[in-house]
């Protein structure tokens, strides 16, 4: 999908700009599937990483667009956040020059063409920590509706993450909350980052 689609989008409130953070990652905290520091990628108006920072975790995110990056920000300010928010390349996210434990996903993958889900998938092994949890929802192919984002199978996800130095453990299917009425269908599913020489095995 095009940069400059989301340029617009912002230029008002995009569909998926809910202020609220979402469901599928409040289940992910109870369940005990995310631990600090935590990235979001793609962030957009930061209320993920703001929702987990609230929660007392090292949050950051990280969004291609300037105005979602001001708009994080003066959220991050207004409600007393150390969360950092920076305009970057989800495709680049070595450029950061760190590592993170989590690394979270709302509704970011499902844009990407193939190259790019390479792409992603080798910017991801930049930045999460050997044993860490890369996070990710996205639209599924069993949401019908008409436009939106490029629908997502269970088998294009372990197809970029079931191999080294990923191993998928999950995928299940989820919602996605949006401005629109009602939910969008979606998958939820969890990638381990593998130690060295660990091997991939799919347990889900």
């Amino acid at each position: 999908m095009s940069t400059e689609h989301f340029f617009e989008a912002y230029r008002g409130t995009p569909p998926w700009d809910i202020g609220r953070h979402q469901p599928a990652f409040e289940r992910a905290l109870r369940e005990g599937d995310i631990t600090g520091p935590v990235l979001d990628a793609g962030c957009g108006t930061g209320e993920n990483a703001l929702y987990l920072a609230a929660q007392g975790f090292a949050a950051a995110g990280v969004d291609a667009v300037p105005a979602a990056i001001e708009a994080a920000r003066a959220k991050a300010l207004a409600r007393g956040l150390p969360a950092d928010f920076v305009v970057g390349d989800a495709l680049d996210l070595g450029a950061l020059g760190r590592r993170f434990a989590t690394v979270i996903d709302s509704g970011m993958f499902h844009t990407f063409d193939d190259g790019e889900r390479e792409r992603f998938r080798d910017s991801l092994a930049a930045v999460l920590e050997p044993g860490g949890r890369y996070l990710v929802l996205c639209f599924s192919e069993r949401e019908r509706g008409d436009g939106g984002p490029r629908r997502v199978t269970r088998e294009e996800l372990r197809a970029t993450f079931e191999r080294p130095p990923f191993r998928v453990l999950s995928i299940e299917p989820a919602l996605i909350a949006s401005n629109l009425r009602g939910g969008r269908k979606a998958w939820f599913a969890r990638v381990t980052r593998l130690a060295e020489g660990e091997e991939p095995s799919a347990d889900g």
